[in-house]
Parts: C-alpha cells; structure tokens; sequence
C-alpha cells in the first residue's frame, strides 16, 4: 500500500507527527550519590565482622537493619557514618557473640 495515493494515510509530516513518549523510569531507582571512600569502607567492615560473628546472612542482616535503642538507631547507619559508630557496633555485635544464647 502506498502511503501517498491512500486516503486513509494521510501524508505525515513535523507538524502533524505525535511526540515521541519518553519514558518515566518510574520502576528504577534514582538515581543517588555513590557514598564517600570511608563510609563504604566502614560498611563493608562492619557488614563482613556481623556476618561472621553472628553466624551467617539471616541474623547479621536482621541485626544491622534493625532499629536498636542501646544504640540509638539502625546499625548499619550508625557504622557507616563515623568512626566512633563503627565502634559502637562492632562492640555490640561482639557482645552479642559473648552472649550464653549464641549458637
């Protein structure tokens, strides 16, 4: 079929051609600034010391992730953002190893 000699096809020129859609990239994450040398650093750390002393992924990632009032907040937040939070819950996670309940 030509375009040009059909009358249900109109000729399609700029001013009559729909926009393109972009796409809205609403199902992928923004985008986000990759985190500073050190912090990624001290998360790394302080995610490998709880999954070996915890004895593995589950309990360490419940641990890390999970709110903890002794010390003020989410673990793995605390460890990333300062030297002082890295220790504080690398005490932690080896006084939970300590703890008589360790299995």
């Amino acid at each position: 079929m030509n375009p040009e000699t059909s009358p249900a096809n109109p000729a399609v020129t700029e001013e009559t051609a729909t926009p393109a859609r972009t796409r809205s990239n609403s199902f992928f994450r923004p985008k986000r600034a990759p985190l500073p040398r050190d912090d990624a650093r001290r998360q790394g750390d302080i995610s490998q010391l709880a999954f070996l002393t915890m004895g593995g992924r589950d309990p360490a990632i419940a641990f890390l992730n999970s709110e903890n009032a002794e010390l003020g907040g989410r673990p793995l937040a605390l460890a990333t953002a300062s030297d002082t939070g890295y220790e504080q819950v690398a005490t932690a996670i080896r006084a939970w190893a300590r703890d008589p309940g360790f299995e």
